[in-house]
């Protein structure tokens, strides 16, 4: 499956988020990843997130998509990171 990951979190956890999330997908913004991932793979990145967050403080949205099929990219501005996938 394809998955965007985005998140806000506190100042102190930004890098250990940056660090998991790297693991699993391609990093396109600053707080904005995503990538072709298996199931298995999602499960251990939220069960890995889930571990480093604060809950009443951190936001952590995943968007998933099946296929890319009938999906587009369109850039306004520099182009950040990233593989050259199409959502």
């Amino acid at each position: 499956m394809f998955v965007i990951l985005v998140y806000d979190v506190g100042e102190k956890r930004v890098q250990k988020v940056l660090k998991i999330a790297r693991k699993y997908l391609y990093r396109v913004q600053n707080s904005v990843f995503e990538g072709e991932i298996t199931d298995a793979s999602l499960a251990k990145l939220k069960d890995e997130l889930e571990r480093k967050i604060v809950k009443d403080e951190d936001s952590v949205l995943f968007y998933l998509f099946r296929t890319t099929r009938y999906s587009e990219r369109q850039y306004m501005g520099l182009k950040k990171g990233g593989q050259d996938l199409i959502v």
